[in-house]
């Protein structure tokens, strides 16, 4: 029986090494393990099909959603066949992870410096929280203007994602951001240190709720016609990332910026520190009136 995967990408040498992996059927399983991680470098045909199965499949994921996006869709608009997708990467599980690492690593990097940069140049005091939200959503938006880090596609496809995540990937997406979103809350608490953190906690699960639905692509503003929506609600265009930032920007930093409310009473504030008294000289310190003498 010929077990050997027809190949629709004739010159990725990756599927070479797989139909010599299933041609072989006398190695045993180690020894077959043991070649594959024997190959110092990725040939540059296997490299060009994983980087085209990973576009391709961001798009799609972008386009209908991870459940929605087929593999059979994935392998068609990649030209290449299912054993391609499972050699470099296994399951589709694993395929929408490394869609996501690809960009996230750049997203994260970015952020970081970006926060940095703002502390050094405030030194010991507190970064304005209006910079430090733009250190964050900001750096998002532009990427948007970034076509080799996804661009459009990719800012599209993390909005869907992070309104209707599946179990893994919420539990992915959380790991991938908690260095950086450990950070940033650390910043928004030195920067406003007259709000509760669990306030500001809250209040950052909003921002980005708001952002993650902005960038979704979606077509709600197309309900608000009426009201003279001037877009579509797609962004598609360095026109529209730009109606876009100034917008949002104001929104998110409005909220972060808005009165505690009353829940039942008001929310506690942080407590102020308490200044330590000053030590008096001798000459400053009150005298006991002396014996006999009225007291002040």
């Amino acid at each position: 029986m010929d077990m050997t995967p027809e190949c629709s990408d004739l010159h990725c040498s990756t599927c070479a090494l797989g139909l010599e992996f299933f041609r072989d059927l006398s190695l045993n399983s180690n020894k077959r393990m043991n070649q594959i991680r024997i190959i110092p470098n990725m040939p540059s045909s296997a490299t060009n099909t994983r980087e085209r199965i990973l576009s391709v499949a961001e798009s799609l994921f972008m386009r209908h959603g991870f459940d929605g996006a087929s593999m059979r869709q994935i392998t068609a608009e990649a030209h290449v066949n299912l054993a391609a997708v499972n050699y470099h990467f296994g399951s589709k599980e694993a395929l929408i992870q490394e869609v996501f690492k690809r960009r996230l690593h750049h997203l994260n990097q970015a952020r970081l410096e970006a926060l940095s940069a703002l502390e050094r140049e405030a030194g010991d005091q507190a970064v304005k929280p209006s910079r430090i939200v733009d250190a964050f959503f900001g750096t998002l938006l532009r990427m948007a203007k970034e076509e080799p880090q996804g661009g459009f596609t990719f800012l599209r496809l993390l909005g869907r994602t992070l309104t209707d995540p599946s179990d893994f990937i919420r539990a992915f997406l959380a790991s991938e951001y908690q260095h950086v979103i450990e950070r940033y809350r650390a910043a928004l608490v030195k920067a406003l240190p007259d709000v509760p953190e669990e306030e500001i906690i809250w209040r950052f699960h909003f921002m980005l709720g708001a952002t993650a639905y902005a960038i979704a692509g979606t077509d709600t503003l197309r309900v608000l016609t009426s009201w003279g929506a001037p877009t579509s609600g797609h962004l598609d265009s360095t026109a529209d990332i730009e109606r876009l930032i100034p917008r949002l920007m104001s929104f998110l930093i409005g909220g972060l910026r808005a009165p505690l409310p009353g829940l039942g009473g008001d929310i506690p504030r942080r407590p102020a520190p308490v200044a330590k008294p000053n030590r008096t000289t001798p000459a400053q310190r009150p005298t006991r009136p002396r014996k006999g003498e009225p007291r002040p």
